[in-house]
């Protein structure tokens, strides 16, 4: 069983949009579209972990520039191909070792938090300021646990000492991976991200969980 994170979702990116498609969270995806659009509008946005694209597309429609980053070429070629507008740049990049030419004033991580170790979280928040104005807007989505769902809590097969959660997941070829797939709770969510941010706000929608809050000024 393979357990990196970078390879799975290099095989994945030709099926990962799968997800987007799914009739009983086209709500949840409408709202948090409506919702990003609202907060970056108009602001030069960062984005890590952009995988193949759909919520650069959605961002990208009221935000001035976007600056999408991913450690996987693959799913950037993907993401290449959606009708984006001409302030959407890319970067294959590391989320850890991101290098950018001035700061910005947003920045968004879809469906990543999860997939960050617990007690490197504080570690990666500290990094991701570095690259963002005082009172920026910080912006995660992720997914709840919700029975019947891939991200249904039964479906983790094991828990580390540091209490990360992992899932057995196949791909289409048969593949099989072991995934980091973190859970994590309000409360947790609201002290991890009081640590670089302010009028921190934590929305439960049905599938999704959304944290968002502004930059601290040093």
């Amino acid at each position: 069983m393979n357990q990196n994170l970078t390879t799975y979702y290099k095989e994945r990116a030709k099926e990962y949009d799968q997800v987007y498609q799914i009739p009983e969270e086209q709500n949840d995806l409408l709202q948090s579209a409506q919702l990003f659009q609202t907060i970056f509008a108009g602001n030069s946005v960062l984005e890590i972990a952009c995988g193949t694209g759909y919520w650069t597309e959605q961002i990208s429609k009221t935000a001035n520039s976007v600056l999408a980053t991913d450690i996987n070429e693959a799913v950037i070629d993907i993401a290449k191909t959606r009708n984006l507008p001409g302030n959407v740049n890319f970067k294959v990049a590391d989320m850890n070792s991101l290098s950018a030419d001035q700061p910005f004033e947003g920045l968004f991580g879809g469906f990543i938090w999860s997939h960050i170790l617990l007690e490197e979280l504080d570690e990666l928040l500290d990094k991701l300021r570095n690259h963002l104005l005082p009172g920026a807007d910080i912006v995660f989505i992720d997914s709840r646990p919700v029975k019947g769902k891939s991200h249904d809590p039964k479906m983790i097969t094991r828990v580390d000492e540091q209490g990360n959660t992992f899932q057995t997941r196949q791909l289409e070829n048969g593949t099989t991976f072991e995934v980091l797939k973190n859970f994590p709770s309000t409360s947790f969510l609201e002290e991890k991200m009081a640590r670089v941010a302010t009028d921190i706000r934590v929305m439960e929608l049905e599938y999704y969980w959304i944290a968002s809050g502004k930059i601290k000024d040093r």
